[in-house]
């Protein structure tokens, strides 16, 4: 018999509630926490297909999934795909795809790297245009990781001084500054084999455990064309980048929905943070997709799914060796589940959830709200371990 295995951490309900799911289907397959004893390579594993809720954490686990799905294994998500991923090359896909998105810029780290050496960023001009920078992105704004997650290392910052100083703590880190939206509606939708999309009201600035205590305000007409903006995009997003569980964060401003955040492979599912009603959808769709990967697995064979930017990418390279052009209409013709037209809004699931009282079994570190501004620790201008030499002296950081 095929096994369905789920890889995870902290997490108690999600994984637990998706196990009996699977086995209450009686599809022929079996589902169980995933139980590595040896990692030998090239040797295939007894899973047909893997949910991968942990990786990201620990890259033991990456390893093995990678693996795993050089032997056949179905991961979901793509863990080649998810290791090489990051928040501002997905902004700039985005973009090219036609989806709107906060105006964002890349900011060198304010300590070099490992092993490098002023000589290294003879590349980097000094100064760089920090004057265009700040008016293009304007502020308030906020600084936070290329390729980071869950909130972690996220400034807001007011002017120019005040990202300066915050960048101090930033260490090795590799930063991006990007517009604040102001928003009137915000929603988190979750996107679960490239075609089923919930929709659920959210307030990310309520305490954790209330963010899902909101209600839609846009009504009416205007209403239902948000919704089918929102779900036609959520699908854009996950079939270009080739997530099969995700979820992406919009925040509408003048009635456009903006895309915020949207590498989530491994969003919040505990029952105990979305609400019982949102919780129940999600396992669902989950159980079916595995039970569905695991009847179109081919031993053997690579069984993973790769978005259409990569797809797209080898085609157009393959036949004329020029490179790929991402546009709207080349992702959504050449997808392997093409975007249908919109759906009416009584198609699109909305949720709203009033949380219920209960006991709060494991805090859930993945969606945490914007931390308050640090008090930064005052700016010190460390030595360098060596003089540059003065004709690289102008790469100093300014």
């Amino acid at each position: 018999m095929k096994k369905i295995g789920i890889l995870f951490g902290m997490e108690n309900t999600f994984p637990n509630a998706f196990i009996e799911r699977v086995n209450s289907k009686d599809s022929g397959f079996i589902a169980e926490a995933v139980t590595i004893d040896k990692v030998v390579q090239a040797d295939p594993t007894e899973y047909a297909v893997i949910i991968d809720r942990i990786s990201q954490d620990v890259p033991f686990y990456r390893a093995y999934l990678k693996n795993a799905a050089l032997s056949g294994t179905a991961v979901i998500n793509n863990p080649f795909w998810w290791s090489a991923d990051e928040k501002f090359f997905n902004n700039a896909l985005a973009e090219k795809i036609g989806v709107p998105v906060p105006k964002t810029v890349l900011i060198p780290s304010k300590e070099r790297p490992e092993n490098t050496s002023e000589t290294s960023f003879r590349n980097l001009a000094f100064p760089m245009a920090w004057e265009e920078i700040f008016q293009y992105i304007g502020f308030p704004a906020y600084m936070k990781p290329h390729d980071g997650g869950g909130w972690k290392s996220v400034y807001k910052v007011v002017n120019p001084h005040d990202m300066w100083h915050k960048h101090e703590e930033t260490g090795q880190l590799v930063m991006m500054l990007q517009e604040e939206i102001e928003f009137t509606d915000y929603f988190r939708c979750y996107c679960i084999g490239q075609k089923d999309v919930l929709i659920m009201p959210y307030e990310p600035r309520n305490p954790h455990h209330l963010r899902y205590a909101a209600e839609m305000k846009a009504t009416g007409e205007e209403g239902e064309k948000l919704l089918e903006t929102i779900k036609d995009y959520t699908l854009k997003l996950n079939i270009a980048l080739g997530y099969d569980f995700n979820t992406v964060e919009f925040a509408v401003r003048d009635g456009i929905p903006i895309a915020i955040d949207f590498c989530n492979p491994a969003p919040d599912a505990d029952i105990y943070s979305v609400g019982r009603d949102n919780f129940e959808w999600v396992v669902e769709a989950a159980a079916n997709l595995a039970i569905e990967k695991a009847k179109a697995h081919v031993p053997g064979q690579t069984n993973l799914t790769w978005g259409t930017f990569v797809k797209d990418s080898i085609g157009i390279s393959a036949k004329t060796g020029a490179s790929a052009d991402i546009t709207p209409v080349n992702v959504v013709e050449s997808a392997e589940q093409p975007i249908a037209t919109p759906a009416s809004a009584k198609e699109v699931k909305v949720k709203t959830v009033t949380p219920k009282k209960l006991p709060k079994l494991v805090e859930d570190k993945g969606n945490q709200p914007v931390p308050s501004e640090p008090t930064p620790k005052i700016p010190t201008k460390k030595a360098a371990a060596t003089k540059a030499p003065a004709a690289n002296s102008k790469l100093k950081k300014s």
